[in-house]
């Protein structure tokens, strides 16, 4: 089993930046894609952002076209950890934000992922 706290989330103006962990514990995340999703009121948890299993290379990201050049995932497998650094917020990215985890290689659909946080919210501000 693995557990997964998100943190970091929070009120935030249109164009500033804030920066969500998500640290694991129970197992190592090191052999697990991790991904991010949100979900706002009313609409369906929708993918975010997912980091590939760790290689040498730190691992290949993929992102929505939505937050594509804006929001940047990575791991530190050191600390069981995965980050979401969100730049140049907009009030559509108003959500709560959940990270996830799921064995195997990468995907983008929710129902992929075996494990799943709490969620943290992340308002932006107009």
């Amino acid at each position: 089993q693995v557990q997964l706290v998100e943190s970091g989330g929070g009120l935030v103006q249109a164009g500033g930046s804030l920066r969500l962990s998500c640290a694991a514990s129970g197992r190592t995340i090191s052999s697990y894609t991790m991904g991010w999703f949100r979900q706002a009121p009313g609409k369906e948890r929708d993918f975010v952002a997912y980091i590939s299993v760790f290689s040498v290379y730190g691992g290949s990201a993929h992102y929505a076209d939505s937050v594509r050049g804006r929001f940047t995932i990575s791991r530190d497998n050191a600390k069981n950890t995965v980050y979401l650094q969100m730049n140049n917020l907009k009030p559509e990215d108003t959500a709560v934000y959940y990270c996830a985890a799921r064995e195997g290689g990468t995907r983008a659909d929710k129902e992929s992922y075996d494990y799943w946080g709490q969620g943290t919210q992340v308002t932006v501000s107009s």
